[in-house]
């Protein structure tokens, strides 16, 4: 990655925006950050699903990702446009439902860039789960593979 170079554009995608997509989100840009690779990337997420459009996430979201030292504050939940598909380099579903929403509504020539963001964690889960009908447990356990993925994602990424 070099200084000059078109940022890297990545949009986390579940569905209704307000758990898992935006945890990813907020502890990927921490990464990034960290990194001191802000300015190179452009980082997103959205819902497949026009549930809760221009809500916050989760407040139990927003608690175990604060506690972490991850801040979902600033996001607020969007729907998938269109234009999307075009915008980002890296579509990165949650679970396979998603992954499968996503590759019929994006155009043939774009499906490659849609991937499970699990593929970049280093366990044997392939989604990540929906914590949202589940108690704080759940929310933990989102936290754990979206930290564990992130980190994976950035190297690959950084390797490019």
């Amino acid at each position: 990655m070099t200084e000059d170079s078109e940022k890297v554009s990545v949009l986390f995608v579940c569905m209704g925006n307000i758990c898992r997509s935006p945890t990813a989100e907020g502890v990927f840009r921490h990464h990034v950050a960290e990194a001191g690779l802000d300015h190179l990337f452009e980082i997103d997420s959205a819902g497949t699903h026009a549930y809760h459009v221009g809500e916050p996430p989760d407040r139990r979201a927003q608690e175990a990702a604060t506690r972490r030292g991850f801040s979902l504050v600033d996001i607020r939940a969007r729907r998938v446009a269109e234009d999307d598909f075009e915008r980002f380099r890296h579509i990165i579903a949650m679970d396979e439902d998603n992954l499968v929403m996503l590759r019929e509504q994006a155009d043939p020539a774009q499906r490659d860039k849609i991937r499970l963001f699990l593929e970049f964690g280093s366990g044997p889960e392939t989604e990540v789960p929906d914590p949202y009908y589940g108690g704080a447990k759940g929310f933990e356990r989102v936290l754990d593979l979206v930290e564990d993925a992130s980190r994976g994602l950035l190297e690959l990424l950084r390797q490019r």
